[in-house]
């Protein structure tokens, strides 16, 4: 990878014990990478915590605060206490997960909804995690409202679903799903999605892209996405990288340029 080329993982969890050489390598190989920034997802009450510890110690880390699908059932006041840091810049993952159904989906669906709100009430980014529901997920969306700067997460549909993101003014995160060998669809919508409208992401330790598949993921990494896509696109990667980091800018208004 050329080094002045300046990438922003928008998607990564360095928490997880499973982080190739732990959370400060991790980060540490990711600079020398040449990725600026990153955002570390809450998905709990004890991950959100996590995620703004590690923001405090890194000046080029944020945070998000969020209630995952699976963990919806613990409740939405488990995780407004952190909504006050500094290093918080967005709202999520949240949304509904229908394949796994580990919390029941009325329940995934209303806390769904209040994190909507709270992301309307803060101006703060909506970070979407949507697995095998997508109608569901645009019903939602449509009765409380897509918040300006919606996030679909780790963006696994085709392009009729892309198209109904953007024209929803969201951003489509791709993640390495794209690089795998049976994601045809992702690649249609990655071939397809508007500059304007895109973003990447590791979702490390997971999902990491070929020819690393099958190992733990980290934030480097997202430069070995960026890179895909840009070939996929038949685009030059400096521009990819150029303007998927203005779009992170643009998404998450709260991190430093």
């Amino acid at each position: 990878m050329t080094q002045e080329l300046q990438w922003i993982d928008t998607h990564c969890h360095v928490y997880e014990e499973n982080i190739p050489g732990g959370q400060d390598h991790a980060l540490q190989a990711a600079r020398d990478a040449g990725v600026v920034t990153m955002i570390v997802i809450g998905t709990d009450a004890d991950t959100t915590r996590q995620a703004i510890d590690i923001a405090n110690m890194h000046p080029d880390v944020y945070a998000t605060v969020g209630l995952h699908p699976h963990d919806a059932k613990n409740g939405v006041e488990t995780i407004t206490p952190f909504l006050q840091s500094a290093r918080v810049v967005g709202i999520g993952e949240c949304g509904l997960d229908y394949y796994y159904d580990h919390s029941d989906r009325t329940v995934q669906r209303e806390v769904f909804a209040q994190q909507i709100q709270l992301a309307h009430e803060l101006n703060l980014p909506l970070v979407i995690h949507t697995r095998e529901a997508w109608d569901d997920t645009f019903d939602v969306l449509d009765a409380q409202g897509t918040p300006p700067r919606t996030i679909f997460h780790c963006f696994t549909g085709g392009e009729p679903e892309a198209r109904a993101c953007v024209e929803r003014g969201a951003y489509l995160s791709f993640s390495g799903i794209v690089t795998f060998k049976t994601a045809n669809d992702v690649r249609e919508a990655a071939q397809w999605c508007p500059p304007e409208h895109m973003l990447i992401e590791t979702d490390a330790p997971f999902l990491a892209p070929v020819p690393h598949r099958g190992k733990p993921n980290q934030p480097a990494l997202v430069s070995t996405v960026g890179t895909f896509i840009a070939d996929l696109r038949g685009e030059p990667v400096a521009q990819l990288a150029h303007t998927t980091t203005a779009n992170a800018r643009l998404a998450f208004p709260l991190i430093a340029p």
